[in-house]
């Protein structure tokens, strides 16, 4: 017998590793105090820490000094622990919309260090948005939940977990976290879509009711349109300064404006396209 089991031993140890490579690993543990920037893999239930926010400066962002001036006020009284509304900020695209979020944590952490996180969630990855805020309200941390270039189509039902957080569900949204979010279409939803539901409905009013309410729920409703000459110039002399790219400011305009024609358009995303084409062309690193 004993015979037996040492000539199995060397089987079943085979077999036991074999089971061991096989097993999916532990799950990682969530910790919002090891940084203030995270992004939210659903698949595996784990905030990965941000080491190094992709963001510019907010005195880098010209052109939208209202907009600033209103998500500062809200996002700093949230910290606080004061009342501060769920934003959606809409408009065209390149316009400053996620990078005034991500400039406007940097500010806050800034006046008062650590203060708050930001949680950016996926679009695709709304409905597990009840498992993340557990983990956040858990946490008791402050936290920005950011969702960028948010929008629904008319066979979309994913919209439903985050009307629920917004306001209408049992728990609602925790008191530790706000709402923001990214989007080029002031309901979330396309005109054509929301035209095409009112045409085909028996009761056109209420057909899309229920999906353009969504946007409804946001308390700050903040617009972001297409800049003008002079702003747009405005942010490629403020870049230039920043990052101190050397050519005179007639001839940097001058390639600014043939830039935007190349391009076919004129944004704060564009601007930063040129920067990065002029401190190429200069040898210069910029971050």
């Amino acid at each position: 017998m004993t015979d037996t089991l040492a000539d199995l031993l060397p089987t079943l140890t085979r077999i036991a590793d074999a089971l061991e490579r096989m097993a999916p690993p532990p799950r990682q543990q969530n910790d919002l105090s090891i940084a203030d920037a995270f992004v939210w893999h659903a698949e595996t239930g784990y905030l990965q820490p941000v080491k190094q926010v992709n963001r510019v400066d907010i005195g880098l962002l010209q052109g939208i000094e209202q907009q600033k001036n209103i998500l500062y006020n809200n996002t700093k009284r949230f910290a606080r622990g004061l009342p501060a509304n769920n934003a959606l900020l809409w408009g065209a695209r390149g316009t400053g919309k996620s990078s005034i979020v991500k400039a406007m944590h940097a500010l806050i952490n800034q006046e008062a260090p650590s203060s708050l996180a930001l949680v950016e969630i996926h679009r695709e990855d709304i409905p597990t948005l009840p498992v993340l805020l557990k983990i956040l309200q858990d946490s008791g941390r402050k936290t920005v939940l950011f969702c960028d270039d948010l929008s629904f189509d008319l066979q979309d039902e994913s919209y439903k977990s985050l009307k629920a957080v917004l306001d209408g569900g049992i728990e609602g949204r925790p008191e530790n976290v706000i709402f923001y979010a990214t989007s080029n279409r002031r309901h979330l939803m396309a005109r054509d879509m929301i035209e095409n539901e009112r045409s085909t409905a028996i009761n056109p009013s209420e057909a899309v009711e229920e999906k353009v309410s969504l946007s409804d729920r946001f308390g700050l409703w903040l617009g972001f349109h297409n800049i003008s000459q002079d702003v747009y110039f405005e942010i490629i002399a403020g870049y230039a300064k920043e990052y101190g790219l050397d050519m005179p400011q007639d001839a940097l305009f001058a390639r600014a404006k043939e830039w935007t024609v190349t391009r076919g358009s004129r944004s704060g995303r564009v601007a930063w396209q040129f920067i990065q084409e002029i401190a190429g062309e200069q040898g210069k690193h910029i971050s």
